[in-house]
């Protein structure tokens, strides 16, 4: 687990991923994502994650 944000919450799979081709896009999307509700965050995880797989693996990263 990596220190920060993932050891301090207990993250442990990457469930929605979205990619962007510069950084200020990724930016503003990060920033609109904080903003929304809990529920909002779940239903957009869902329609892309119906089963919150760890999508880490898909994207070569590791555990």
């Amino acid at each position: 687990m990596i220190n920060g944000f993932t050891r301090r919450y207990g993250v442990h799979r990457l469930v929605h991923v979205e990619f962007f081709g510069a950084m200020e896009p990724a930016i503003l999307r990060e920033k609109q994502l904080k903003r929304w509700h809990r529920a909002w965050k779940i239903n957009l995880i869902e329609a892309s994650n119906p089963q919150w797989r760890d999508l880490a693996l898909d994207h070569g990263l590791s555990r």
